[in-house]
């Protein structure tokens, strides 16, 4: 019996990274899984190796959180046994473009609203009220340092984490007499395809970013949201920033070389 055994976890961004990571941890540790991303073959094929090497059951479905209709959709028609959800895990996330904010791309900035904030904000209203029904369940939103202090070029990134960490403060304060647990788990530098993505498969310009530095691993986020949500019930952890031991901010780094 593991540590999650008969529980459901709820991930968005679950094909790779972090989320991907975490589905593996929970996985281990014996809890059901819904897994949503947008890439439905690449999931279907990941549910697949979880259900085998744990057994498991694993419901995964295709999602972009950036589209309210198809969360509102998705999350309505899950079969009565799914929809007893008790960890919610708001992964999904990206920064897009590097530049001074008088030189930003509006479509990289759109694109990271409705991601990081309003896709959070949409999964998390359709699944937050299955919780407040059974008085039970946990919000984990991964949020970054970034949402701690700006850094040169974040601008806009920076800004949509400042904002995951109000929300996660918010679902805190409205959900107190609901006895649901809200956690924000903030990383620092992980080693990902965060930096890919961010500058557009440029690999040159995202291995620049841990140059000299050992950073975390996705593996190393999914075992702090897994304390997280193994503390007795009566505990919550508001926030935990984990960083390399390299890194004591978003903008201070002692690089290696």
């Amino acid at each position: 019996m593991g540590l999650l055994s008969e529980k459901t976890t709820f991930i968005t961004g679950a094909t790779s990274g972090i989320g991907k990571a975490c589905a593996e941890e929970f996985a281990k540790e014996g809890s059901n899984l819904i897994l949503s991303a947008r890439r439905i073959e690449k999931l279907n094929e990941f549910a697949g190796l979880l259900k085998k090497h744990f057994g498991i059951k694993v419901y995964p479905v295709k999602l972009d959180v950036k589209n309210y209709n198809d969360v509102k959709n998705t999350i309505s028609l899950l079969p009565e046994e799914w929809k007893k959800i008790d960890i919610l895990i708001n992964n999904a996330g990206l920064a897009r473009g590097f530049t001074k904010i008088y030189e930003g791309n509006v479509e990289h900035w759109e694109e990271m609203i409705d991601t990081n904030i309003k896709g959070l904000l949409y999964v998390t209203r359709q699944i937050l009220p299955l919780m407040v029904a059974r008085l039970h369940g946990h919000v984990i939103n991964i949020g970054s340092t970034a949402g701690h202090d700006v850094y040169l070029n974040g601008n806009v990134y920076c800004a949509t984490k400042f904002a995951v960490k109000a929300l996660t403060q918010a679902i805190r304060i409205d959900t107190l007499d609901k006895n649901i647990r809200v956690t924000a788990v903030d990383p620092g530098m992980v080693l990902t395809n965060f930096s890919n993505i961010r500058f557009s498969g440029d690999s040159a310009k995202a291995d620049q970013v841990y140059e000299g530095v050992k950073p975390l691993s996705a593996e190393d986020i999914a075992s702090t949201v897994l304390f997280c949500v193994t503390r007795p019930e009566h505990v919550n952890i508001s926030e935990i920033i984990v960083t390399p031991i390299q890194q004591a901010s978003s903008a201070y780094l002692n690089r290696k070389k």
